[in-house]
């Protein structure tokens, strides 16, 4: 400041001017010539601010308590109002967010609080924002940041999200025994059409099984040989059903 009658006022502040108490225009940013003893300068910093809503208990709709606390972002845009229509615009913000705080998250259930928290904070800066016009504060944005449960409601949460998990793995694991229960009967149809390829599987499992270093023992019977006692037992079955009839 230097000089009684000299003020320099910074690019991101405005200066109130008054004279014997009395409002009578705005100073900006540079040097300002003041009269002694006549003119008072109130300076008001018009940077974004941030004030913290401190952590506190509240009951949501579904009647759930939990601490939550936010973060208010806000400017002042009309220093005459700042300074002409509240003493301290920066408690009165603090404590009007506080207030809304609590009223807007106990509108909303615990579920809607934490899946829809940009929107619960949008709301929320919209009310402050038009509360706090009059005294020429624009909240450019409210963030919610912690919200803290209840520590019977969080170990209640982790069971139902473990049951969840569970149930979720139980149906991808049937799903994918369906899936291939059906591939292992289409592979056996086509085996069945196809002898050429039913003898080619045969020969790849008695590869697999002469890579074993075991003491099993196997033995392979011709395809045919199957099939041929196969017709045989569809004949008798046949004939056996004509006695029936005949009787």
């Amino acid at each position: 400041m230097g000089i009684a009658f000299l003020k320099v006022i910074n690019q991101y502040e405005e200066g109130v001017l008054f004279a014997f108490g009395k409002h009578v225009g705005k100073r900006g940013p540079g040097l300002n010539i003041l009269i002694p003893f006549y003119h008072d300068l109130k300076v008001v910093d018009t940077r974004i601010k941030t004030v913290d809503i401190p952590k506190q208990e509240v009951m949501t709709r579904d009647n759930v308590p939990v601490n939550i606390n936010a973060v208010i972002y806000f400017r002042v845009k009309d220093p005459d109002k700042a300074i002409l229509n509240v003493r301290d615009y920066f408690y009165a913000v603090s404590k009007y967010g506080q207030t809304s705080l609590r009223n807007v998250s106990g509108e909303a259930s615990l579920d809607e609080l934490l899946s829809e928290r940009q929107k619960i904070a949008e709301e929320l800066r919209l009310i402050v924002d038009e509360a706090t016009d009059p005294w020429g504060i624009d909240v450019t944005g409210i963030e919610l940041q912690d919200i803290e449960l209840p520590e019977n409601l969080k170990r209640t949460m982790a069971k139902q999200a473990e049951a969840e998990r569970e149930k979720r793995a139980v149906i991808i694991n049937s799903e994918g025994e369906v899936v291939a229960s059906e591939n292992i009967a289409k592979a056996a149809k086509t085996l069945y059409k196809n002898s050429g390829a039913l003898h080619l599987r045969t020969l790849h499992s008695i590869n697999d099984l002469s890579s074993d270093h075991s003491q099993t023992t196997v033995y392979a019977l011709p395809i045919e040989l199957l099939r041929a006692v196969e017709r045989i037992g569809d004949y008798i079955e046949e004939i056996s059903k004509k006695r029936r009839s005949k009787k």
